[in-house]
């Protein structure tokens, strides 16, 4: 099964801007992504997919492959499906271009399941929450799954819904660990068999979608199964100045060049 990475990469952020080129470690944040994803023995190549001529610059600069993309794509799913289009492969796995912190082994559980089932379609990742303050942040987005691991619903509400440990509070008075039923987190990472990629994009955007800003969504209300693989490891998407000061801190604590 040939699997290969894309990483898309947008330049203009709302909250962040040009935080693909924002150094942590000496290093463009692109850089991280593209060298630990590079590190997973399960993709045969690594592509960053990009609507910006800087983004390319930095890429080409540190010896990466780039693709420069339409800039009028609506999502990073889109930008991937256009340099999928152009490329042979039986699984595109979609990588997060603000997850520095992703690991090869986070790669690896996404797409085992993928190589024993030839049905599923298209796969995510969870963590359990062990902090009980991520499970009411919004920007953590939560997922329930079915006795199977398939995904049921991604909110960024806290789901589920926690009745009797949270009636009348804003917060959780246990600990994540000690709550009824565990709340697990989803990462933004996604391996989609190539030709349900195209398939998927081709749909309009979904009510739901719009609703919660989750483009998982679409697949959901679509009809569509999506497998959420839980796994023990952790990464931080950087969204925001913060995130990026904890992020530069943690590869400081590791001694990450």
């Amino acid at each position: 099964m040939k699997a290969i990475g894309i990483i898309p990469a947008r330049y203009s952020s709302t909250r962040l801007e040009g935080k693909p080129l924002l150094y942590i470690a000496g290093k463009p944040m692109i850089q991280h992504v593209y060298q630990r994803a590079s590190s997973a023995p399960v993709l045969d190549r690594v592509i960053v997919a990009t609507d910006d001529a800087r983004i390319v610059e930095a890429v080409r600069a540190f010896g990466g492959e780039v693709r420069l993309t339409s800039p009028d794509h609506p999502s990073g799913t889109d930008r991937v499906a256009e340099v999928a289009g152009s490329l042979e492969a039986d699984v595109v796995v979609n990588i997060q271009g603000d997850e520095p912190l992703i690991t090869p082994g986070m790669i690896e559980d996404l797409i085992l399941p993928m190589r024993g089932d030839r049905s599923l379609q298209m796969c995510t990742l969870c963590r359990r929450i062990s902090n009980v303050n991520e499970i009411f942040d919004p920007d953590v987005v939560k997922v329930v799954r079915d006795r199977d691991g398939f995904a049921l619903y991604f909110s960024r509400a806290p789901i589920p819904f926690h009745r009797e440990e949270w009636k009348g509070r804003n917060q959780g008075p246990l600990g994540a660990d000690g709550l009824t039923a565990a709340c697990y987190k989803h990462f933004g990472l996604y391996a989609y068999r190539r030709d349900f990629l195209f398939q998927l994009t081709a749909l309009p955007p979904s009510p739901l979608e719009k609703t919660e800003q989750l483009e998982q969504l679409r697949a959901l209300e679509n009809g569509y199964r999506i497998k959420v693989v839980e796994t023990q490891e952790d990464t931080i998407g950087v969204d925001t100045e913060l995130d990026l000061e904890r992020v530069r801190e943690i590869f400081r604590e590791r001694g990450w060049e």
